[in-house]
């Protein structure tokens, strides 16, 4: 009998890449088509390595050019192994990876992977394989139904895909597409297989998520609160979450659930990238830096413990100093649980990317100042929970023996000691202590 193939995948970047990958497992693991493959972890036993993408961060490209050199060794010593390469660099890219590394048999976008086992077929008979379409059907509706027990309590599940903000640093809508949101009935349908299998926390994905707008079963257009508190009635499901979202689209309705829906966790990821209205609109953001807040001021009038975490962008170009103490002014006015920060990067075929950028050395010391109160928010946010009693769900083992480790409501790490039963349970805890990137506590 001959041994099955293995596949190896390494995922870059976000949270849809990471569901992705785990598509793209499913139907290389499926057989339809083709063979199916077993996972590994190690790559130097695989017989298809696949690298999924992200196009975000400076030099993204050149990291996986990086990656693939350090994969010739394995192709050197195994001539039969497959290399491929999928995500938004792929996108990007295109044939270009083929012709600047030869070894690469496939190159696949974010929106054709359900066509990975014919792309196969075309490579096991010594042909190169590229799709970077952007097809009319519907990827989801090609891709098989999750089949292996989950041994995680928690899930992604994609909602909605691309974007049409167009924001002037960003490549999301070259590389990902135009809004394309996905019909309730499968979402649900795809939530209540999760639950199933053991999941009891699900973070929705898009890369405007808040920007929903899939078919209902009544045949209207719902937004992302219709499709939260549907999912609010799924027996199981414990908790729920969304990221990441656009400002522009923090709807009235959305902003209430945040209020009333008990399942819908008292955390949000809402990205501003500046404080200052000449550079937001210089980013073509379409919000000013006072509606940002507003929005913040009225998600904690219904939610008064709400966490915030954002990201911001440091040094895009024409940023004075004023701009820059208009972004720590917001930073002091919002107090964020978590943030994330960045030195602009140019990402080619954005409009930005024309501009004179702001010198090394002043973006830089601008980067250390923003990390450096993020940071002290951040430590604040986490001495606050000391004495406090809050909900974790148990994920994971902890280092330590009897320890299992899992999050808050808030999206922090806790550990505690409890027994391996919990694993999978959303248990009351008081937080004891806290420590730099995580809390320590226990059980009520």
């Amino acid at each position: 009998m001959t041994a099955p193939k293995k596949l190896h995948i390494k995922t870059y970047g976000c949270q849809m890449n990471v569901y992705d990958s785990e598509r793209m497992a499913e139907t290389l693991t499926a057989g339809r088509d083709g063979p199916a493959y077993e996972m590994t972890d190690r790559p130097e036993e695989a017989d298809l390595i696949l690298l999924n993408t992200c196009h975000i961060r400076e030099k993204a490209a050149e990291k996986v050019y990086s990656d693939l050199g350090r994969l010739r060794p394995l192709r050197d010593a195994n001539p039969d192994l497959k290399i491929g390469v999928a995500g938004c660099v792929a996108q990007a890219e295109g044939a270009e990876i083929m012709a600047r590394q030869p070894m690469v048999d496939l190159v696949v976008g974010p929106q054709t992977y359900h066509r990975l086992p014919a792309m196969m077929q075309k490579v096991a008979a010594g042909e190169k394989a590229l799709d970077t379409d952007m097809p009319e059907e519907d990827k989801f509706d090609h891709l098989p139904r999750l089949r292996t027990p989950t041994a995680r309590p928690t899930a992604f599940l994609t909602v909605q895909e691309g974007c049409d903000k167009f924001c002037a640093f960003c490549v999301v809508p070259y590389t990902r597409g135009a809004e394309v949101s996905r019909p309730v009935d499968r979402l649900l349908s795809e939530a209540r297989d999760l639950v199933a299998r053991g999941v009891a926390e699900i973070t929705l994905l898009g890369q405007n998520v808040n920007g929903y707008h899939g078919t209902g079963p009544d045949g209207r257009v719902w937004s992302l609160a219709d499709l939260i508190w549907a999912l609010d009635g799924i027996d199981g499901l414990e908790r729920i979450r969304f990221t990441t979202s656009h400002p522009n689209d923090m709807t009235d309705d959305l902003i209430e659930a945040h209020g009333t829906c008990a399942k819908l966790m008292p955390y949000l990821h809402l990205p501003v990238q500046s404080g200052s209205d000449r550079i937001l609109k210089a980013m073509n953001r379409k919000h000013t830096a006072a509606e940002y807040v507003a929005i913040i001021d009225r998600l904690r009038a219904v939610r008064p413990d709400m966490a915030l975490s954002g990201d911001f962008i440091v040094g895009f170009p024409g940023e004075t100093e004023a701009d820059f103490e208009a972004t720590m002014d917001l930073v002091r006015r919002v107090h964020y649980a978590a943030a994330y920060s960045f030195r602009y990067s140019a990402r080619p075929g954005t409009p930005a990317a024309e501009k004179e950028d702001v010198p090394l050395a002043v973006a830089v010391d601008r980067l250390h100042r923003l990390q450096a109160l993020i940071t002290e928010q951040q430590h604040a946010t986490q001495a606050a929970m000391v004495g406090r009693e809050t909900t974790v769900l148990f994920e994971k083992a902890g280092r330590k023996p009897g320890q299992l480790i899992g999050k808050s409501e808030y999206l922090q790490a806790v550990h505690a000691d409890a027994s391996v039963d919990l694993l999978g349970v959303v248990a009351k805890v008081r937080i004891i202590e806290a420590k730099t990137n995580s809390l320590e506590a226990v059980l009520i």
